[in-house]
């Protein structure tokens, strides 16, 4: 778990300046350990006001501070990013959505697999995600 020096730290590795909302908003992703909606940012941060969360989370996309991932089902959700590039992603690794309790999990230990791409293609980052059943709601129906 990173303490709010080094959530610090990697913002500012990002050529981010490590505002107070921005600190917030990088903790709270921190904190959930899982990828969460606007709306769920907005509901954990009662102090920071919608359009200070969306600047946050557009810059933080824009130096490779998070993963912005869709799920196909309530929109786009974010997370830390644990790449150390402002300019790329490193972590490119595989999302899970659990089609009972639309939560969604990062698989940090499975990565995207490669995909052949036709010439002239090159790949920046990928959104590869997996839709089932959690481990929790599998064990509820049992």
């Amino acid at each position: 778990m990173m303490d709010k020096n080094e959530i610090i730290a990697r913002m500012e590795s990002h050529g981010i300046k490590p505002t107070a909302n921005r600190i917030l908003v990088a903790e709270a992703l921190h904190r959930q350990k899982r990828p969460m909606t606007l709306a769920e940012l907005e509901a954990g941060l009662e102090t920071v006001d919608r359009s200070n969360i969306f600047r946050s989370l557009s810059l933080f996309r824009e130096r490779h501070f998070i993963h912005v991932i869709e799920d196909g089902c309530e929109g786009t959700r974010y997370e830390l990013c644990l790449s150390t590039h402002a300019d790329r992603d490193e972590d490119m690794h595989v999302h899970f959505h659990c089609e009972r309790c639309h939560r969604t999990f990062c698989l940090d230990k499975t990565p995207v697999p490669p995909v052949s791409l036709p010439e002239g293609f090159s790949m920046e980052t990928a959104n590869y995600m997996i839709k089932g059943i959690c481990p929790d709601c599998s064990r509820r129906t049992q």
